[in-house]
């Protein structure tokens, strides 16, 4: 059976109110910053920082930050 990945995609991120606190994991790190949404094939974070593995901050907060959905690997609160 195939599965239409923009579907599964929006239900990581179908049950949080815009504002919401969220980690986003990516390959090698993940961000921490606000939920603002999901379009055009990105997931939107505000006043968002990026942190290595680790749990080290490796730059500053940034106002906007569009991640591809194709290079997320966790959503958590």
């Amino acid at each position: 059976m195939l599965f239409n990945k923009i579907n599964l995609v929006a239900g990581l991120f179908d049950n949080y109110p815009l504002g919401t606190r969220l980690g986003v994991g990516t390959d090698s790190s993940f961000w921490v910053g606000s939920f603002g949404g999901v379009r055009d094939g990105v997931a939107v974070l505000t006043k968002a920082q990026l942190f290595a593995n680790i749990g080290k901050p490796v730059d500053g907060v940034r106002p906007l930050v569009r991640i591809p959905i194709c290079q997320i690997t966790f959503v958590a609160e």
